[in-house]
Parts: structure tokens; C-alpha cells; sequence
């Protein structure tokens, strides 16, 4: 089911900022068993509105469960399901999940590789908020990011179908210029959506929003000009996974996951360099087990080694070049690393199994 992660991660040095999404910087393969990785995504399950609903008449509850949200066979399985089920003194007759990601960017590739839920009134979506929002209950809000409401805070929707339009899916901006019934929406039939696998992706740059399903492009936003109205995009954004359930859903629905194989955030590996030298740094084996090296032509480096979560897991003050680095403190997962001399700074990630 996996794709073959980049066995080698080869850094080149430039001068110029290359806008080429090619160093893996936080991804969760879903190879663990059980709940959900929380040290990389955290459950939404508060009611915002006024504490008695979601937005949009959504009917379900989310929660933390196992039964809504779980990893099996190298795969999370969000499921929605035909219940009664009391929370904050609210009880309603479907649940679900919705995860945040532990984990906000600007810029880069995100790559969500799934398999959607069927019904009418399930409502799937993979998507991105501002980090800086102000709804009670999210991630970033408990963590003090909140300043900014929605949509000044910006959300971009990578994929949301209908289950009244199967196979239908679709990407929208949502920003103070247009939101809601945005006009800055596009989509695409995508045959067997809800019976495979399908990689739906964004690439967010500095001037624009790209998206794609299975590497076929069906929208492109490129607001001319940029304001703070048409693109409040300059800032960071953290990803969410969930299943809505409309009003609208089927009598005989009981029950419908969404699985997603990966989710996977590339960013450019442009760094600053001297035109007459060019700098590479190579990390092999990756993935690694329980050693690894980096080969480097840089003087005097530093090598810092953060977690998925941006947590310091590793610091080597005087790293030279093809030492041994051992792996053995690290659980497995994903890592970024920095490698920093007097004059230049290279990062990039690796696979701990």
C-alpha cells in the first residue's frame, strides 16, 4: 500500500530559493495499531456553537474513540457511524471523528493518499485552517495561537465530497473576500473514489494554490492582487481530516470510513550558498534502524535533530562528516534534521523504523 519513501536525500546548496517541494518535513504513515498517533494529532471534539452544535446543520458528534478513529493494516480508518450518543450534555444520533494535526507550515506540498466513506450526507474532507483561529477547541487555540477569526484566518480545502455526488470531489478557497458559497472552487469526477485509493494534493506557494487528484490538476487559485482579503495565505496552516454528517444523510446509512494511507508535507530544500561552491549533504541509510551517517562537505557542523512534533530529540555540537549518529534513543518515526556550519544550513528528513 505504501509508497517507497526517497531511500536518499541529496541536498544541493543554492544561492537562489528554488520552489521545489522535494524534503519530506512531517508525514504519519499509519503503521501503528490501534488510536491515533497524539503526539501528532489531536481530537476535536468540542461543540462550538454555542456548545450545542457543529457548523454548516451538522448532526454528529465527534470524538476521541477507537471506534471513530483508528490505525489497522498500515491505514487510518475515520468512521462514521449511526448511533445515539450523549457529550456535553448534547446527545445526537451519529458520530465521527475530526483530527487536527499537531504540526502548522507555510508553503509546501501536501500529499493524502485515501479512499473516501459512501452515503448520501457523509461529507469528507482533508483540509487546512490557519493555525492562528479562533475556535474554542481546536488544537492551536488550546495551545494560545488564537487571534484571528474565520475566514480572515484563511482555509484552504484540499478535498470534500458530497455523498449525494459520488465521485465528485472538490477544492475551495475561503477567504474575507469570497466564503461559504465561495466562488474560488473547483473539482473533478474521480472514478471509484469511495472504492480505492486516490492521492489528492495541494502545493501552496507564495503566489498561489495548486490542486490536483491522482497528479491531474482541476483547480488553480492565483488572486491578482494579493491583499489581505484575497490571501491571508502568508502564514502558517495545520491539517484536518473528518467526516461530517448532513441533515440530508440516508435513513439506512449505519455506517462508512474514510482510510487514508499517508498524509506526507514536502517543503523546498532551497538553501543559501556561495556561487563558486556548490554544498551537498547525503543521509544514508534512509530509512535507518539503528545507526546512520551523514556525508557532508561543510567545516565546523552542528547536527540538531527535531521530532515530528518540532521537539529537540538530538544535538551533536561538532558533527563530522560520515561519523556514526546513533538512533537507538529515537522511537520510530519521522524526523527533520538540521546540519549548520558558520555560513550555511541545510535541512531534511529522515525515516526511524
Amino acid at each position: 500500500m505504501k509508497k517507497t519513501l526517497l531511500l536518499f536525500l541529496t541536498l544541493s546548496l543554492h544561492s537562489l530559493n528554488a520552489q521545489v517541494y522535494d524534503t519530506l518535513v512531517w508525514a504519519d504513515e499509519f503503521n501503528g495499531t490501534g488510536g491515533v498517533d497524539t503526539s501528532k494529532w489531536w481530537h476535536q471534539t468540542l461543540l462550538p456553537n454555542a456548545g450545542q452544535s457543529w457548523w454548516n446543520g451538522e448532526i454528529q458528534h465527534y470524538t476521541n474513540r477507537d471506534t471513530n478513529s483508528y490505525q489497522q493494516n498500515g491505514a487510518l480508518y475515520l468512521t462514521a457511524l449511526k448511533e445515539s450518543f450523549t457529550d456535553q450534555n448534547v446527545t445526537k444520533d451519529y458520530t465521527s471523528a475530526r483530527l487536527n494535526s499537531k504540526f502548522a507550515f507555510t508553503y509546501g506540498r501536501v500529499e493524502v493518499r485515501a479512499q473516501l466513506p459512501t452515503g448520501v450526507g457523509t461529507w469528507p474532507a482533508i483540509w487546512l485552517l490557519g493555525q492562528n483561529i479562533t475556535e474554542v477547541g481546536a488544537y492551536w487555540y488550546t495551545q494560545g495561537y488564537g487571534t484571528t477569526g474565520w475566514p480572515a484566518c484563511g482555509e484552504i480545502d484540499i478535498m470534500e465530497h458530497w455523498g449525494h455526488n459520488q465521485d465528485y470531489v472538490s477544492s475551495a478557497m475561503h477567504t474575507p473576500s469570497s466564503f461559504g458559497g465561495t466562488i474560488n472552487v473547483g473539482g473533478q469526477y474521480v472514478s471509484g473514489a469511495s472504492t480505492g485509493f486516490h492521492t489528492y494534493a495541494l502545493e501552496w506557494s507564495e503566489e498561489k494554490m495548486v490542486f490536483s487528484v491522482d497528479s491531474v490538476i482541476h483547480y488553480t487559485y492565483e488572486p491578482s492582487p494579493q491583499t489581505a482579503s484575497t490571501w491571508p495565505f502568508d502564514a502558517p496552516q495545520y491539517l484536518l481530516l473528518n467526516i461530517a454528517i448532513q441533515g440530508s444523510i440516508d435513513s439506512s446509512f449505519t455506517s462508512s470510513p474514510m482510510i487514508v494511507d499517508y498524509v506526507r508535507v514536502y517543503q523546498s530544500s532551497s538553501i543559501g550558498v556561495e556561487e563558486s561552491s556548490i554544498k551537498t549533504a547525503k543521509f544514508y541509510p534512509n530509512p535507518a534502524q539503528g545507526t546512520a551517517q551523514i556525508h557532508h562537505n561543510l567545516s565546523e557542523a552542528s547536527l540538531t535533530v527535531f521530532s515530528s512534533t518540532g521537539q529537540k530529540a538530538m544535538e551533536v555540537a561538532n558533527y563530522s562528516s560520515g561519523s556514526e549518529i546513533d538512533l537507538s534513543s529515537l522511537s520510530a518515526g519521522v524526523y527533520s534534521y538540521i546540519l549548520k556550519s558558520s555560513a550555511y544550513q541545510s535541512q531534511a528528513t529522515f525515516v526511524k523504523l
